[in-house]
Formats: structure tokens, C-alpha cells, sequence
């Protein structure tokens, strides 16, 4: 039995152990077992191509499910809080991505105009709505309703990127739409938290677009820089920015997980209902506006990818930077995890039906051996 085997057999035991222990009432005690659950799922899934993507989220929620049950140990550290390090991490995984983009990036407003004002308008007025009216009717306290509505105004990330070029999207136009929605972020995110959660929540928009500035505009300002001038001379750097991105986002869900425990078992899988509602009506609705327009299949599927996925770990900085992670940070939290799930998915489909169609438009000749 090899190892990725062996993982996939030890997660199984893990996980019997942990619902006869929580169905038997020793819940606390389920904790350690649903934990290595997670661990072994996620080793056991590095060794098959198909469930490879699926891996990082998995250790996601094992971290989550650890800051669950031993919630002390993320809440502070000799005194320090370490909700202290989500802005500086925001910052680093912003200047990654910024490493990664070049002018190129933004040439695409020339090249596909009409595709990237469909993709950012559609995805400034979709998602807003969708979360403002989502928190209207959830009955969730004011600050948590008000975190789905910022999730909602949040500009698109880089896993936007990779899921599109994973559904066999139009990954350039993608790109150029997540680098154009995030440039403008600082202006647009706190008008349209203003207008839309201002009755839920005090904002502050003059103050919110300033931290946004520090956190996004700024950084990624930087990163383009240090492509533009030293990219390929560190390639150590190179190569570790995704690393020190994947760890810092699991890092700031598994802080705002701890600081929000008591909101989360109250009212979790009422948010977590929400946000997947919220998330999977985003791509239904951007492969629609994107439809209406009469847009060809790939940039369609671009569309539907960039609305509906968010920038997570922004939201969760701006609702650390109110000073309400525990409240309005819990929405973001949960809406990462849950988008690369349902996004791979989506991808996973696409590119099959993608093959599915270039096989069907081969002559039958061609399937003949010469």
C-alpha cells in the first residue's frame, strides 16, 4: 500500500473514530481525531492528478477545525495579538501578486475593451447586490450580515486566475480584469459599502479607502516594480511568493476562525448557507450577463469565474482594519474556502466538457491508424 493510500485509509479510521465520539456525546474529545481526518485527506489527495487542486483547501479546513477546538492558541501569543500580523500578511500576499503582473496586464483594456467593462462593471454590481440582499433577509446580527456585504464589494483575487486557465477560460482578459477591479478597489469598495451596509454597520469610507491604498495599491505597486527590475534574479523569492501566499491567507482564516468561535457555533451553517448561495448565484449570474451581451463560450466562463469569486483575504484585512474580525470578518473567512471548492469543481467540468467538444470536431478519419 503506498502512501497516498495509506493516507486516504488513515483519514478514514480518523474519521469514524470522530463521529462515533461526537454521536456518543464526547465532542471535545472528536477534536483531534477530525483534525487528522483533514491532515490525512489532504496528503492523500496530493497523490491523485484529479483531487490534487482540492488539497490546500482541505488543510484550510483542518486548520480551521484546529482554531475551533483550541482557539487560545490563535488568539494571542505572550501578550502579542495576532490579529496584529493580518495587515502585514494582506501586504506580503498582495505584493506577491503584484510580482506576478506586469503592464501587460492592463494592455488587455485595449485589446478586449468590451469584454473587461462587462467583466468589472458585472462584477461591482452583481456581487454587491447579491450580498446586500442576502444580509437583508439572513436575520443575522448587523456587523455579520454587514460582512457578506463586504465579501460582495470586494475586487477579485488571483485564484480567479488559475481557476480560469484550469476551465480553459480566456485567462488573458481574466487577468486583466482582476488587475483592473483590484486597482480601483480602493475607490469603489468603501462607496459601495457606504451605500449598501452603511444600516448595518458605521463605515468610514475616507478611512477604509486609505487602508486599502496600504494594503493593496501600495504593495502591489512594489511588486510590479521588483518584476519589472529584479524578476528571475531572486529566484528564490519567485518561487516562494505563492507559498508565503497560501500560508498567510490559511493564517488569517485561522485567526478570524478563533476570534469569531462563540459567532461561528451560533450561527454557522446559517453563514455558510449564505455565502455558497451568495458564491454560486455569482457565477450563474456572470455566465448570464456575460450571455446577454452575446459573448463567445470562453470569455463567458471568464466572466461567470471573476464575478463570482472574491477576495477573501482583502475583506477579511478591511474588516480586521474596522476592528471587527470577529464579526464582520467571519463572512470572508468562510467565502475563501468555499470558492476554491466550488470553483475547481466549475473548472473541473468545464475542462472536461472543453475536451468533450474539441473530440467531437474531429473527423472520424482522424481516430483511424495509419
Amino acid at each position: 500500500m503506498n502512501t497516498y493510500k495509506f493516507a486516504f485509509s488513515f483519514a478514514a479510521l480518523g474519521l469514524l473514530i470522530a463521529l462515533y465520539l461526537a454521536f456518543t456525546g464526547a465532542f471535545a474529545q472528536a477534536g483531534p481525531f477530525f483534525i487528522a481526518f483533514f491532515v490525512a485527506l489532504a496528503i492523500g489527495f496530493r497523490g491523485y492528478e484529479a483531487l490534487r487542486g482540492f488539497s490546500y483547501t482541505v488543510v484550510i479546513f483542518a486548520s480551521v477545525t484546529t482554531a475551533l477546538y483550541y482557539p487560545d492558541y490563535f488568539v494571542e501569543v505572550n501578550g502579542f495579538k495576532l490579529s496584529g500580523l493580518i495587515t502585514p500578511l494582506i501586504q506580503l500576499i498582495m505584493f506577491g501578486m503584484g510580482t506576478s503582473m506586469s503592464a501587460e496586464d492592463f494592455v488587455g483594456v485595449v485589446k478586449m475593451p468590451k469584454g473587461v467593462f462587462i467583466g468589472v462593471v458585472s462584477h461591482f454590481l452583481i456581487m454587491p447586490l447579491l450580498g446586500f440582499t442576502l444580509a437583508n433577509l439572513s436575520g443575522l446580527p448587523p456587523e455579520i450580515a454587514a460582512g457578506i456585504i463586504l465579501i460582495g464589494c470586494s475586487p477579485n483575487g488571483m485564484a480567479s486566475n488559475v481557476i480560469s486557465y484550469l476551465a480553459k477560460a480566456n485567462l488573458a482578459l481574466s487577468i486583466t480584469i482582476t488587475a483592473i477591479s483590484t486597482t480601483i478597489s480602493p475607490f469603489v469598495t468603501p462607496f459601495l459599502m457606504k451605500l449598501l451596509a452603511g444600516a448595518f454597520v458605521q463605515i468610514d469610507a475616507l478611512h477604509m479607502m486609505w487602508d486599502i491604498i496600504k494594503m493593496v495599491i501600495l504593495p502591489i505597486g512594489a511588486g510590479l516594480l521588483f518584476n519589472k527590475f529584479l524578476s528571475g534574479k531572486s529566484k528564490w523569492l519567485d518561487e516562494a511568493m505563492p507559498l508565503v501566499s497560501m500560508f498567510g491567507i490559511a493564517f488569517i482564516i485561522v485567526v478570524i476562525t478563533a476570534a469569531g468561535r462563540t459567532n461561528l457555533l451560533t450561527i454557522g451553517p446559517v453563514l455558510i448557507g449564505l455565502v455558497l448561495i451568495h458564491n454560486l448565484c455569482g457565477y450563474l449570474l456572470g455566465y448570464s450577463s456575460a450571455r446577454l451581451f452575446k459573448m463567445d463560450e470562453r470569455d463567458c466562463r471568464t466572466i461567470a469565474i471573476e464575478v463570482g469569486m472574491q477576495n477573501g483575504g482583502l475583506a477579511s484585512g478591511i474588516a480586521n482594519q474596522m476592528g471587527k474580525m470577529a464579526t464582520v470578518g467571519l463572512a470572508p473567512a468562510i467565502f475563501g474556502p468555499l470558492m476554491n471548492i466550488t470553483g475547481s469543481i466549475l473548472a473541473s467540468w468545464w475542462h472536461r466538457k472543453a475536451k468533450d467538444e474539441t473530440s467531437s470536431t474531429i473527423p472520424a478519419d482522424e481516430y483511424t491508424t495509419h
